[in-house]
């Protein structure tokens, strides 16, 4: 029976250093996985804000055009009412079925 309450109390340690380890390994998972996620976030962060410089630098080249050609920036803005108008129509009518017949 001693061999017995021996061999219990060596599984009983083994499976607290078992656990021990198991813990250790969460914990260092979970700080790996914080320093992957800040990484991401920091790279995602860093290239929304050169998107958002390119997105302003042409923002501001396309108004400086339209100041230099009010005619044809009025133009092309006209063209392109009259375009998304006429899809408009030309879908809606597509959509509206038989209802409308």
């Amino acid at each position: 029976m001693a061999e017995a309450d021996d061999m219990r109390a060596k599984f009983e340690s083994q499976i607290a250093e078992l656990k021990d380890e198991m813990a250790k390994m969460g914990k260092a998972l979970a700080a790996r996985a914080s320093e992957q996620a800040e990484d991401a976030y920091d790279t995602a962060r860093e290239r929304a804000s050169r998107a958002a410089r390119q997105v302003r630098r042409q923002a501001h080249h396309a108004a400086e055009i339209a100041r230099e050609n009010p005619v044809t920036a009025a133009t092309a803005l006209t063209t392109v009412g009259v375009i998304a108008f006429a899809a408009g129509l030309l879908l809606g009518g597509l959509f509206a079925g038989d209802d409308r017949r």
